[in-house]
C-alpha cells in the first residue's frame, strides 16, 4: 500500500509532546459538550493547558479518531469538533471503559491512531514498512524518509519534521529507564507504554520490537481490526488464525473460510454494527464489568476524579 492510500499527509501536529495519560478521554468528553471548546478565546482555560497542549489535545483526538471537525463549521480556523460513534463508546457519559482502565482500549487507540487514513503518516511508515528488530533512533526517520521522497504523490516536508514524528513516536512507545518507579510513571505519562511494543535492547543500548503473542490483545480487538481491513490472507501467521477463529465463535455473522487455498474473514450484515457488536459484546463481559466496578470503587473512595 502506497502512504497516500493509508495516511495523510500531515506531520509535526504533536508540538513534540506524546500522549498523556486522560488526553484521549478529555479530548472526547469537551468536543461533546462544546464543539467550539478547541478553538474559543478562552479554551486554555475551559480545557485547563496552555495554549499549545489545547491544540495538542485536539490533534490527539482528531488522530485516534474521536472526535471529528463539523462540515457546517464556518471557517476552517474556527473548526467545531463533535465526537465520534466510536469515540463516545468506551468514553461517553455512559462509555464502556471511560477511565482506560482495561487494555482492550489501548489496544483500540493504537489500532485508531494508525487506521486508515492515519493522521500520522510517519507512524504509519514506521510500523507497516519498518523491519528491523533492534534499531538507534535515527533508523525508522531515514526508512520514513525514503518512503516519502521515492512518493511522487507527496508534498516535499522538512526533514526535521519526520525526526520530530518519530521521536514522539518511540517516546510513546517505549518504555523509560533509570528509575524505580519507571513501570508506574511510564503508564501514567503515557499509557500507550503498557502495550510493550517497543523495548530497550540490552545488547545494542537501543530500541527492540517485542516479539511473539501479546497476550494483553483481546480476540475482540483484533477481530474489529480484521473486520476494517476486510480479509485476512493466506499469510497470516497461525496466531493471528487461532485468535481470529475465537472471534467467529463469538460473533454469529462473522466466519473464516478457506477460498482457493486462501483463508478470508467474511461477515453477513453491515460491516458497521457488527464492528460495533464486537466492541460491545467485549465490554459487557462479565469478568470486565468486575474490573470496572472495583475500580469505580476505589475511585469513590479516593473521591473520584481523572
Amino acid at each position: 500500500m502506497r502512504p497516500m492510500d493509508g495516511a495523510q499527509p500531515k506531520f509535526a501536529r504533536h508540538e513534540t509532546f506524546h500522549a498523556r495519560y486522560g488526553w484521549f478521554r478529555k479530548a472526547c468528553t469537551l468536543g461533546s459538550k462544546d464543539s467550539r471548546v478547541f478553538t474559543r478565546d478562552d479554551a486554555p482555560v475551559v480545557v485547563g493547558v496552555g495554549k499549545t497542549m489545547v491544540r495538542v489535545i485536539r490533534f490527539r483526538g482528531a488522530s485516534a479518531k474521536l472526535i471529528k471537525v463539523d462540515p457546517k463549521s464556518p471557517s476552517k480556523r474556527f473548526s467545531r469538533y463533535a465526537p465520534t460513534e466510536v469515540g463516545l463508546a468506551p468514553f461517553g457519559d455512559n462509555g464502556w471503559d471511560s477511565y482506560m482502565e482495561d487494555p482492550g482500549t489501548l489496544w483500540l487507540l493504537h489500532w485508531l491512531l494508525l487506521e486508515s487514513p492515519s493522521q500520522l503518516p510517519a507512524w504509519w511508515l514506521a510500523f507497516n514498512e519498518f523491519h528491523p528488530v533492534e534499531f538507534s533512533d535515527s533508523d525508522p526517520e531515514e526508512t520514513v524518509t525514503h518512503q516519502l521522497e521515492s512518493s511522487a504523490d507527496w508534498p516535499l516536508l522538512d526533514r526535521s519534521s519526520i525526526k520530530k514524528d518519530i521521536s514522539v513516536q518511540l517516546r510513546t512507545y517505549a518504555p523509560t529507564e533509570g528509575s524505580s518507579r519507571a513501570a508506574t510513571d511510564d503508564v501514567l505519562d503515557c499509557p500507550l507504554r503498557e502495550l510493550i511494543l517497543l523495548g530497550h535492547s540490552c545488547v545494542s543500548g537501543g530500541y527492540r520490537i517485542t516479539l511473539g503473542r501479546t497476550p494483553t490483545l483481546p480476540p475482540s480487538i483484533l477481530g474489529l481490526a480484521a473486520l476494517k481491513i476486510h480479509r485476512s490472507h493466506q499469510h497470516s501467521e497461525s496466531d493471528l488464525m487461532d485468535v481470529l477463529a475465537q472471534v467467529t465463535k463469538q460473533i454469529d455473522s462473522l466466519e473464516l473460510v478457506a477460498m482457493t487455498g486462501a483463508v478470508q474473514l467474511t461477515w453477513s450484515g453491515e460491516p458497521r454494527i457488527i464492528a460495533r457488536q464486537i466492541l460491545s459484546d467485549y465490554y459487557s463481559s462479565p469478568d470486565l464489568l468486575g474490573i470496572a466496578a472495583g475500580a469505580q470503587r476505589v475511585r469513590n473512595g479516593l473521591g473520584g476524579g481523572e
